[in-house]
């Protein structure tokens, strides 16, 4: 083979299927739908779980049981490493902070900081939640934590 002679394998390039192109292009009048149905209709398609008119699946089987779903806690978390890039020796890290600093988004996120990474910095920590690592680690680098007021159970955060 040269390579001036490349070319597909057969089958692999195929030409675009025109329809409704009149009777003699063999894809005229139905264009390919049949005749008549909700098939042949534009826009005749159905819903995910359609079992044509019946009562579908999802709606005949009974819910059960409690789900906490919509109640959850979620937690913006943060870890150690991004406190010690962003913020300067002596800093004090809260919500407001946070915010300006790019790493929590959303009106009153409930924050959490993780202890990954390493902290050099004496920081004043004023937060949600954070792990038992993490203040060992502010602690043992000079810094004070507070845990805020608002808690978890407070109410459900918009996320």
């Amino acid at each position: 083979m040269q390579d001036f002679d490349l070319h597909a394998p057969h089958g692999a390039n195929k030409q675009k299927r025109i329809v409704g192109r009149g009777q003699g292009s063999g894809r005229g009048t139905t264009a390919g739908r049949g005749n008549k149905g909700q098939q042949s209709r534009s826009g005749g398609k159905t819903y995910l779980g359609f079992e044509g008119g019946q009562m579908p699946l999802y709606r005949r089987l009974a819910r059960r049981g409690f789900s906490n779903y919509p109640f959850k806690t979620v937690y913006e978390v943060i870890n150690l490493c991004d406190i010690e890039k962003h913020f300067e020796d002596g800093a004090t890290v809260d919500i407001d902070s946070l915010k300006l600093a790019g790493l929590v988004k959303g009106r009153k996120p409930l924050i959490k900081v993780l202890g990954n990474g390493e902290l050099t910095k004496k920081i004043n920590c004023k937060i949600t939640a954070l792990s038992a690592s993490a203040k060992e680690k502010i602690v043992k680098a000079g810094g004070s934590v507070e845990v805020s007021a608002e808690s978890p159970e407070s109410g459900s955060p918009e996320a």
